[in-house]
């Protein structure tokens, strides 16, 4: 039986879209099921960043994290997920993507042990350890990113250093623009438990300069601390960068966290100079190993709570009836 013919499994599924990181944890998509046949997924637009993500990157790359974790519910279950990306942008803007399913059989090993650090996955932005990460830990991260169409590049001291330069200048401009600011304290404030950055998620402040973490304010009485003396840096490319790049850059991340997670690896995003860059409305120019879509903190971190969660129910789109049949399918074995 399809997933999406039962309710109790589309439950399963929704849980673990639901799972994915998001900026700010806005948590901007839904899903909904089409006559128990297909799934799609939608951008919420309510929970659209519109000063600090003009373009909806952010956005696209969100939901395609969460698109990842319905893959491997897909499959865990038996079945082969067809994705379809941005199948009908002209009659549905805020339909990204639409899958199907067919019977495959048992998932292999490594898919199982994906799905299974769904849900132990956390944004850590507590310091690390000073323990580098071995070779072969890297290249199965890189690999994770290439298996989704995406490039992971680890950057050298040098090259990490002269990032976080940059991150503390675009902090500081964006620091100065009331508007994004405004946005920012809506989403890092107290809320009602189920999405944005509680306190008890933003780690301590950071006693370095420029800081290896992004320092969302209050910290309950922490910090400032010192973190790691040499943070260990990636960043995340594509080949592209449009709305489909964004997906698929969102699908290459949420494996690679997950990848990270089953090596016990931490992780933490430092993405103000894209911010900046996409407030500013300038798409990214092409480097020779491709278009930045996300700058990654990568190391060894204590255990650190979940930031919380909408329930699945608030997931859930109005289930319709799909008005064009999508096409070009893109298998997940």
């Amino acid at each position: 039986m399809s997933p999406f013919a039962s309710e109790l499994a589309f439950q399963r599924l929704l849980t673990a879209a639901g799972q994915a990181p998001s900026v700010l944890n806005t948590q901007p998509w839904r899903l909904k099921t089409v006559r128990g046949e297909f799934a799609e997924l939608l951008a919420d637009p309510d929970r659209w960043l519109r000063v600090s993500d003009p373009r909806r990157r952010s956005l696209h790359v969100s939901c395609g994290a969460a698109l990842f974790n319905l893959r491997l519910a897909v499959r865990t279950s038996g079945h082969r997920p067809l994705i379809w990306l941005l199948p009908n942008t002209e009659e549905e803007p805020r339909l990204l993507a639409a899958v199907r399913v067919s019977p495959y059989g048992p998932a292999p090993s490594g898919t199982r042990e994906l799905y299974e650090c769904i849900g132990l996955r956390r944004t850590n932005r507590e310091p690390f350890s000073e323990r580098r990460i071995p070779g072969d830990v890297l290249a199965d991260l890189r690999q994770a990113a290439a298996r989704e169409g995406a490039g992971l590049v680890m950057l050298g001291r040098h090259a990490s250093a002269d990032l976080l330069e940059y991150v503390a200048i675009a902090d500081e401009a964006l620091a100065g623009n009331g508007d994004y600011r405004a946005e920012l304290r809506a989403w890092t404030t107290s809320g009602n438990g189920r999405e944005g950055m509680p306190s008890y998620v933003r780690g301590p402040g950071c006693a370095d300069d420029p800081a290896p973490v992004r320092d969302f304010g209050t910290h309950r009485g922490r910090g400032p601390v010192h973190f790691e003396s040499r943070p260990q840096l990636a960043v995340l490319t594509t080949a592209g960068d449009g709305p489909v790049d964004w997906l698929r850059a969102g699908q290459a991340l949420q494996r690679v966290l997950l990848t990270a997670t089953l090596h016990g690896i931490s992780a933490s995003f430092l993405n103000q100079p894209l911010d900046l860059r996409d407030m500013r409305r300038h798409s990214d120019p092409r480097h020779r190993r491709g278009h930045l879509q996300m700058i990654i903190r990568l190391g060894y971190g204590p255990a650190v709570p979940r930031a919380p969660r909408r329930p699945a129910a608030e997931l859930e789109a109005e289930t319709g009836v799909s008005r064009r049949r999508p096409a070009e399918p893109r298998s997940c074995r």
